[in-house]
């Protein structure tokens, strides 16, 4: 049985501010690295860890790892936001008005030069789908950003990410979501 600990970065700056951060890479401020530090002194019991490319989450990664291998895969990036990375909600409607109306009303992927729904599920399920075959009967810590831990929650729960994903609740920093493999379905444990 093949488990996952989910976990996401530590916090930013921008996690602080509530600017979109996509794929932007702002490191760890020093709440975020207190974060990660709690969250080394709770975990433990992993066989390996991955985490994203983006420094948020390899520092967080490395911090928890506690001088253990991170491996670093770039599917586990967050989703791409295009020109709203970087700025807050209220920035995004004074200069984006008409696609912030058509993303909350659930009609498109928010900036015209975001990434579509469907190409970030494909990109993390790929990964899913790797680290499940090269990791069987292992616990495999995941550090990585809050919607790519929301699109292997739509995988576990089979839902459509494209279409469900405004359903699928936000995700703290270094909170901490555990999954088995059992039968080739993921079982949420927490």
């Amino acid at each position: 049985m093949t488990t996952l600990l989910l976990t996401r970065h530590g916090e930013t700056d921008w996690n602080a501010q509530h600017r979109w951060q996509g794929q932007s890479d702002p490191p760890l401020n020093e709440r975020g690295r207190e974060q990660a530090r709690a969250l080394a002194a709770e975990l433990d019991g992993f066989d390996v860890v991955y985490a994203s490319d983006l420094a948020r989450a390899r520092e967080t990664a490395e911090i928890v790892a506690q001088g253990r291998e991170v491996r670093v895969d770039e599917r586990l990036r967050e989703r791409r936001f295009g020109r709203w990375e970087g700025l807050t909600r209220d920035e995004i409607g004074n200069r984006f008005a008409d696609e912030l109306a058509r993303w909350r009303s659930g009609d498109g992927p928010g900036a015209a030069d975001a990434e579509p729904f469907d190409a970030f599920a494909a990109r993390v399920g790929a990964f899913l789908q790797d680290v499940v075959s090269r990791h069987p009967d292992e616990t495999v810590l995941i550090v990585a950003h809050g919607g790519t831990i929301r699109a292997i929650h739509a995988e576990a729960a089979g839902l459509d990410y494209v279409r469900d994903h405004r359903s699928i609740p936000s995700v703290a920093n270094c909170s901490v979501s555990r999954y088995a493999l059992r039968d080739g379905k993921f079982a949420r444990l927490d």
